[in-house]
């Protein structure tokens, strides 16, 4: 890890059961480690795709008395005009962007990559594909935001992924993230990409967490995004 500023253990990894031809890179929530959604995407995997949930930093974090904590970057408040740590999204994007290019060395060609995280981790997945030059098969983000939304359209002026295919899932009964955030998220992701290309799913009562139905639909999106090759 010389030299790597993501004090962090290296990712938990559900390998591919054969070659691996494509990549699913998820990213956890606030305070969390990617152990769990590890375990989460073994009971949905599929052969040829190896599951990849680092682990964030640890960082004092202002929403929670700046406890330190496992955090992709600080969160000063979770209501709509709060102020974001823009250089900590920055940096964290870049980082999940050098993840990317590791695995495109590896063998895996970003355009079959799909990115994807949990609240927080969904909110960085969802600015680093509009940000990033790397093509993506696209993003699954669950009860997450846009972070750093005021800064697009011009943030994404060269993305990659003015195609790419996004699903989205968010729970209506969610305390944390508001379901709202999730409803204003999409409208405005559908002037920045073909709209067309984004799913929003809602779930009836589940909170800030995810449900089985939820892992079926995504099960479902990575399917779809991410088939078998003709060479495995």
């Amino acid at each position: 890890m010389c030299g790597n500023n993501m004090s962090a253990p290296l990712p938990a990894i559900v390998p591919a059961a054969r070659k691996a031809t494509a990549a699913v890179i998820f990213l956890h929530g606030l305070g969390d480690t990617g152990h769990g959604w590890a375990e989460a995407f073994a009971g949905i995997r599929i052969p040829h795709v190896k599951y990849i949930c680092p682990h964030a930093p640890t960082m004092p974090v202002t929403l929670n008395m700046r406890m330190n904590m496992p955090s992709w970057f600080d969160i000063y408040g979770l209501s709509a005009n709060a102020n974001e740590d823009e250089a900590g999204i920055k940096r964290a994007s870049e980082n999940i962007k050098a993840l990317i290019d590791q695995e495109v060395k590896n063998g895996i060609p970003s355009h079959r990559i799909i990115l994807g995280g949990f609240s927080q981790g969904g909110a960085l997945s969802l600015y680093t594909a509009l940000t990033t030059q790397q093509k993506l098969a696209g993003v699954v983000a669950l009860s997450c935001w846009l972070p750093l939304h005021k800064s697009f359209p011009q943030a994404a002026a060269n993305s990659a992924n003015k195609d790419m295919h996004v699903l989205q899932c968010h729970g209506d009964a969610d305390p944390l993230v508001p379901y709202a955030f999730g409803i204003q998220t999409a409208e405005k992701m559908k002037a920045l990409i073909n709209p067309a290309n984004i799913t929003f799913k809602s779930y009836r009562g589940l909170p800030h967490s995810a449900c089985p139905e939820e892992m079926v639909d995504v099960k479902r999106f990575i399917e779809k995004q991410l088939p078998p090759i003709s060479d495995e």
